[in-house]
């Protein structure tokens, strides 16, 4: 019902349609079915299939590279824009960067150096043009969700229609109102961020990153002790979001909190190092 289909994904990171069908079957990425049971990919399956044809044709072990890119998956933040994501070598390390944050996902020699954010304006004239071929009214909540979700790094416009569509079918989405939250927050509408973060954190398993949003956008406007309380129920309900730790650190620090700023930083560096 979404994604790209394996001759759009070859065409747009110049593989050809066996290698990404080849690709698929490995285990390099989960690729779901569509149609006729045909493989349909999101935008996260093109950057780990660009990541590991990169890699196969460097002549790294088949196994290894599913064992960084797996590892890789599983880190990469959730409900983040992967526009903002760069993956290069450093050394002997694959590292992995977004906004504040450096990790590595699994250490060797592996050459690998690329922005997302090219990949993304690469692939939008093509997600643009299956927006506007979607059949109105013939998906439900859950299918115009994810679609979003596939739309957003590339075709932001089309993917907050997506999230909206998601919300007339069904009001208490919570990942329409995280993701929508989100788009709305970078785009510099706080308030209207603010009202879809709090819909959003009647979930428990969106609380977390909703009470994260939450305070980002409550700092962002000046209600320092509110972030803070949001940031503190981000970790209640996620004590391992690292994002939380580093943001807790510097507001705290700002409020002259030292010693509370130190251990959350601390905490933080662990988390990211682990």
């Amino acid at each position: 019902m979404w994604g790209y289909r394996s001759q759009d994904v070859a065409r747009m990171l110049g593989l050809s349609v066996h290698e990404v069908r080849r690709f698929a079957r490995a285990g390099f990425v989960d690729a779901r079915r569509g149609p006729r049971n045909a493989l349909r990919f999101s935008f996260q399956d093109l950057v780990l299939l660009r990541a590991a044809a990169g890699l196969v044709h460097a002549r790294v072990p088949a196994a290894r590279v599913r064992r960084a890119l797996r590892r890789l998956r599983l880190q990469l933040p959730a409900g983040r824009s992967l526009a903002s994501v760069r993956v290069a070598a450093e050394g002997d390390d694959v590292v992995v960067q977004d906004a504040g944050a450096r990790w590595a996902p699994e250490s060797g020699q592996i050459l690998l150096r690329f922005e997302v954010s090219e990949l993304a304006r690469r692939v939008a004239p093509l997600v643009r043009a299956a927006a506007r071929r979607r059949p109105p009214g013939k998906l439900d909540a859950e299918s115009w969700f994810q679609w979003g979700r596939d739309l957003e790094d590339a075709a932001p416009a089309e993917a907050r229609e997506a999230y909206r569509r998601a919300l007339d079918l069904e009001p208490d989405h919570p990942g329409a109102h995280l993701s929508l939250g989100r788009l709305l927050h970078e785009e510099g509408d706080p308030r209207a961020a603010e009202y879809h973060y709090r819909r959003a954190l009647a979930d428990p398993e969106h609380r977390a990153a909703a009470s994260f949003g939450l305070g980002v956008v409550l700092e962002d406007q000046g209600l320092l002790d509110e972030a803070l309380l949001a940031y503190a129920r981000a970790l209640e309900a996620d004590g391992t979001l690292a994002s939380a730790h580093h943001k807790l650190a510097g507001l705290l620090e700002r409020l002259g909190r030292r010693h509370e700023a130190r251990r959350h930083l601390a905490t933080y560096r662990r988390l990211v190092r682990g």
